[in-house]
Formats: C-alpha cells, structure tokens, sequence
C-alpha cells in the first residue's frame, strides 16, 4: 500500500494529540508524520508507533513533500498556512471553523457526504463538534422523507472547550468541597453543579454562533438548504461526550420503527432505545469511540410529522480528530 507524509498543524493540543492517535488506531498508511506547533513547543516529541517524533515549527516552508495536513489550530492560524499548504500541493483537512462555510470548500461528514470529498481543490472542511453528532445521528430519516425543521438543543462537555474546561472543572469541584473559592477562568460562570446556557458570542437574533452552526453546517453537509434549525447550546459539567436533543419535522408522517430501522442500519450509528430496560445514550457510554448512540426515539407531541431523539459521541474524537482521519481515508482510498 502506497504510504503517505502527513503533518498535524497544531499537533500538541488536545485535538492534534487525539489526531496521532487515531492515526494509529486506524492504521492508516503513514509514511512519515510531521507534527507541527508554534516556536515554543520546538523540541519537544510526539510518540507514533513506539517513536518519539520532534516537533517542527509551523512555518509556510514546513509542507514541502507533505501529501495529507490535518489541521488542529485555531481559525487565524489555518487561515496563514492554507495557501502554503494548498501551493505546496497538500490536501488541508481543516478542523477549524475558518473555511466551512467557503462554497468553494466541501464540508464532509463520511457516513453522510462522501462524496463531497471527491470536489475539493486542495481543502476540506471538518464540521463543528455538535453539527457532526447530530446529522450522523439523523441522517437516515431523509431516506423516510427529507428533514424540513429541526429544534435541538446540545448538551456540551467541558473538553469541548479545550484542555482546560476539564482541570477548571474539577478545580471548582475541590474547591467547593474544601469551602474555597475558585474564580473561572475557561467559563464565564462556574461550570461545577452549573449550566451555561451560552456557547460563542451573539450571531442573530440572540441566537449565538455555536447554535447558527447546526443549521448553517447541517444544510451543507445533509444537502438540504432550505431546512431551518432553532438550537441552544449548553455547556453542562461532563467531562467528555456531547448529548444532543433533536426534534426533527417532516413534510409527511414518520413511524417511531421507520426511524428505529434506518438508525440502526446507519453507518456510525448504534440504536440504544429500551426505556423499559433504562437503555439511551449517555456520555460515558460513548466517551474515547467513535460511534454516535441514538435512543429515546419517539413521537413529537406538537407535530404529527415529528419525531424526537436524544443521541451522544464523543466531540474529541467523531467530533473532530476521527471525523478528519476518516476524510484522509477517503482520499486514500480514491
């Protein structure tokens, strides 16, 4: 099998680490790996396949010969390095939100959109977190009859705010025990025995960014523009694994055993719905995977076209690095 050098923008942060990972896991055919951070982090290693790799400066001159770049930066940093990326002939599998909405860059999810992949013109996008959770879990109802609304509402782990949101919270959680106090620093507010019914700034009418991406991505992704989202984003205190609410409205009836058929016959989904038995996704039943489980399956009561479902994955990795590793399988295996 043909091998292939492939660099981490961004390798030392939590997503870029789980990316190494993945890489590993998965076994994909990488030749040589190149994982790639700011000037501070020179010198330090990376372990892949029982070696300890050096880290090398992000420079524009660092893509020279590289065939794959997942990025794992922030969005001005993938902004900088993608023309050099794109010039030096690289494919950039972007996790930042830099280049999502670019109709000129396709916005892949490989159990929804494969084929998205085959158009691009030297980059890809990764969906947020949340957006790729949800469309993998409700994907399969548009083979029933295509998804006209959506209300969901996220429940988000702490880790999806980086490294840090996990130590703040288990920070809070000591303090608190001890009769301390602690003063936030990741959050706005203390995260410990708290929701935070805010993720990103305003975008529309109070709606925030994070919550506008679930119908602005989903539209992308699932090739439906026309469907309206409304969403709320909350942060809850969970260490890892997003949970997602989803209503989702139809043009005609959908039965709760249509939908329980084609969830579970999706790729990258599992059907965990036994109420009776107190059988549903949960956060640490889909925590360090990359399947997103989908249950509580039932009618709408507002609308007889509607159905809801609760589904959970694991945003560090479906969310983001495997999703990434799983776009670069799919140039592969073009």
């Amino acid at each position: 099998m043909k091998q292939y050098t492939v660099a981490i923008l961004g390798a030392t942060g939590a997503v870029g680490q789980e990316m190494i990972k993945i890489l590993q896991e998965r076994n994909f055919p990488v030749g040589k790996l190149i994982p790639l951070a700011s000037k501070r982090s020179v010198g330090k290693t990376v372990s892949f396949r029982g070696e300890e790799i050096a880290i090398a400066e992000a420079r524009e001159d660092a893509f020279a010969g590289v065939d794959i770049v997942l990025g794992a930066a922030q969005n001005a940093i993938a902004k900088e390095f993608a023309p050099a990326i794109v010039k030096a002939g690289a494919v950039f599998i972007d996790n930042s939100s830099a280049f999502r909405m670019d109709p000129k860059v396709p916005l892949v999810v490989p159990e929804v959109n494969p084929k998205d992949a085959d158009w691009h013109s030297g980059i890809i996008a990764n969906p947020n977190c949340s957006t790729i959770i949800t469309v993998t879990a409700v994907n399969a109802l548009n083979s029933i009859a295509p998804i006209r609304t959506m209300t969901a509402s996220t429940y988000q782990a702490v880790s999806g705010a980086g490294a840090g949101g996990p130590v703040e919270l288990m920070n809070e959680v000591e303090a608190l025990r001890e009769g301390r106090s602690y003063e936030p620093k990741v959050f706005s507010h203390q995260i410990a025995y708290n929701l935070i019914p805010q993720i990103g700034s305003e975008s529309f009418e109070g709606y925030t960014t994070e919550e506008m991406k679930m119908q602005n991505e989903g539209r992308k992704i699932m090739h439906l523009p026309q469907l309206k989202v409304s969403c709320t984003c909350v942060r809850v205190p969970v260490v890892r694994s997003h949970s997602i609410s989803v209503s989702c409205h139809f043009d005609v009836p959908v039965t709760v055993e249509q939908a329980r058929e084609v969830i579970a016959g999706a790729p990258g989904c599992k059907l965990v719905d036994d109420l009776a038995n107190k059988s549903y996704p949960m956060p640490l039943d889909t925590s360090d995977q990359d399947i997103v489980f989908v249950g509580r399956i039932r009618p709408d009561l507002t609308d007889e076209n509607g159905l809801c479902l609760w589904c959970c994955g694991d945003q560090v990795r479906k969310g983001a690095a495997t999703n990434a590793v799983q776009i670069a399988e799919l140039l592969v295996k073009e």
